[in-house]
């Protein structure tokens, strides 16, 4: 009598062994289906103002006045630096004295002339004479206007560097000069990728100085020529900068987005990785799953592009795939479709 109840234990056992394996295993489910995607290259880049200049004085003098201060915003033709110029104001008063009188002396002539009381030989001496004192008084105004520093366009200016009283010569840094306004950022794209890119494509710029921000460009110029070196071509992307948050020199991480098209694009977490081979979990009518190796393109925001394995409207185990082999049945508690926000949630709690 035992040993027939040790027999129906051993059996009852076997049974729920045998119904666990039948079990359908919880999951989450996808149909996946063509969307608009973006190829994008990464690079690092540096930043530069549009205009870009450092001020110095075309002739060495004693400063007499500066009229700016560290950081200002200036206009173009603002001044911003004077020299002393007593000695050039006495000459230019000179020059013009003997423009004067050389202009009168001419002008009698001319009406000598007129009356052919005098040689043509001699007015033409005096009119080359004239336009020579011209000369020199339009020198010496050139000369004058040298000693006032103004800005060559508006931008804000940097740290000043002199004070009245000083010296300064052709080599004496006064300050540096920056429209930034908007901002160039050049970076390097790989020769192989040259024949994807073109003006007006997208490009999205971070820097550490303001990590949670992300700031907006196009590509404005591509390099005419290839690096022989790097084997790399010289991109520009210029950005809108208003608010004057990004500066000349930065590091910026450069993203170039590509013209968009269509692809089949999954969630990472539904790829399982095993070396070099990926795969997913395609669902079949009867609700069981088979291992479908695929090739990945771009990776992007928890995303990623399968160019070959899938085709639009199959459906994929997107969470849960740890629990799974080709022939095991699913059960598909919650889709992905119907709830992104909580479908796999749900699904994981069903699996712990």
């Amino acid at each position: 009598m035992l040993a027939g109840v040790v027999v129906l234990v051993g059996c009852g056992r076997d049974a729920a062994v045998d119904g666990g394996h039948d079990k359908p295993v919880p999951v989450t489910t996808q149909v996946i289906k063509s969307r608009e995607w973006n190829d994008s290259l990464k690079a690092l880049g540096t930043a530069k103002a549009h205009e870009s200049v450092t001020l110095t004085a075309k002739v060495s003098d004693i400063i007499e006045g500066v009229h700016f201060e560290s950081g200002q915003r200036v206009v173009a033709g603002q001044p911003l630096v004077t020299l002393k110029e007593d000695a050039q104001q006495a000459a230019l008063a000179q020059a013009e004295a003997t423009f004067n009188e050389a202009d009168q002396l001419y002008k009698r002539q001319q009406e000598l002339a007129d009356q052919q009381l005098i040689a043509r030989s001699a007015i033409d001496a005096q009119r080359a004479l004239r336009n020579a004192a011209q000369g020199r008084v339009r020198q010496m105004r050139s000369d004058i206007s040298d000693r006032t520093i103004r800005a060559p366009f508006s931008g804000v200016l940097g740290i000043r560097q002199v004070s009245p009283g000083a010296l300064t010569t052709p080599t004496t840094v006064i300050a540096t000069l920056d429209d930034i306004e908007s901002m160039y950022v050049d970076f390097q794209v790989p020769e192989v990728d040259l024949a994807s890119l073109q003006v007006g494509d997208k490009v999205v710029g971070s820097t550490s100085a303001w990590p949670a921000l992300k700031f907006e460009g196009q590509v404005e110029t591509i390099d005419a020529r290839i690096d022989a070196q790097t084997r790399a071509v010289t991109v520009r992307a210029v950005f809108a900068n208003a608010d004057h948050k990004l500066r000349p020199g930065m590091l910026i991480d450069v993203e170039l987005y590509q013209p968009s098209r269509q692809a089949l694009v999954v969630p990472e977490i539904a790829v399982v990785q095993v070396g070099r081979e990926s795969h997913v979990y395609r669902v079949k009518a009867d609700d069981t799953v088979e291992q479908v190796p695929v090739e990945l393109g771009v990776r992007r925001d928890g995303d990623v592009e399968v160019r070959e394995g899938l085709a639009s409207g199959d459906r994929i185990v997107v969470d849960g795939v740890g629990k799974l082999r080709s022939g095991l049945k699913i059960d598909d508690g919650a889709s992905a479709d119907a709830k992104p926000g909580a479908a796999v949630p749900a699904a994981r709690a069903a699996a712990q």
